[in-house]
């Protein structure tokens, strides 16, 4: 017993030691610079980063806006609405030519991230939300780009799909209507491959566990 509170302690204090070194190193920090080198959909900058000890280094920065997401989901049906959509990085990496995805678009200048998320479940898959539930607001790749993205839940029936979907022209949507059971088993074999859409199922699974029960 003696030895093994003894590890425990120094791996506490090993652990209490990295959380200080890791907190010390960025509450110091500041931008010194943040300069554009590409502008495009995209805006891609170099920043230049004062630590707290005074070193700087540098970091690549893509910033595209905020954008929001949301997963319409019938609770009556057990049905969630999703899309299909080429992404070219992932064709490019993996050669998947498309993925499931939730809706979710950029969050246009005048709107709130609510109105953004039933806007873009009006025009990705046809259905009128208004209640919606807030689950996150999430970083979504913090180590290189600059979006945040509200993610949420929102409740449609069937008289709600008042609309084809698609999207915009170009943007190669087709719509997708699964089970939750579907989404979840494909979660949890690990080919769900959107993160948002991954972090929503896993977010409604445990508010809403008897969905995922199959009918």
């Amino acid at each position: 017993m003696r030895v093994a509170t003894s590890i425990f302690s120094a791996a506490t204090c090993r652990y209490r030691s990295r959380r200080s070194i890791s907190v010390a190193y960025s509450a110091g920090a500041g931008i010194v610079s943040v300069e554009p080198k590409y502008r495009g959909w995209c805006t891609l900058y170099i920043a230049t980063i004062r630590l707290a000890d005074g070193r700087t280094i540098t970091r690549e920065i893509e910033d595209h806006g905020a954008a929001a997401c949301v997963l319409p989901y019938d609770p009556l049906r057990r049905t969630a609405l999703l899309i299909r959509q080429l992404r070219a990085p992932p064709l490019h990496v993996a050669g998947e030519a498309a993925i499931i995805e939730a809706p979710a678009g950029l969050i246009d200048p005048g709107e709130d991230a609510p109105t953004t998320a039933r806007r873009e479940a009006m025009e990705e898959v046809g259905v009128r939300l208004t209640t919606l539930e807030q689950v996150s607001n999430a970083w979504t790749m913090p180590g290189i780009s600059a979006e945040r993205m509200p993610l949420f839940l929102g409740t449609y029936a069937q008289q709600d799909r008042v609309g084809a979907g698609g999207g915009e022209s170009g943007e190669q949507i087709e719509v997708v209507e699964m089970a939750l059971d579907e989404l979840a088993t494909m979660a949890d074999a690990g080919t769900l491959a959107d993160l948002k859409t991954f972090a929503l199922v896993q977010s409604l699974r445990l508010r809403r566990p008897e969905l995922f029960i199959p009918a």
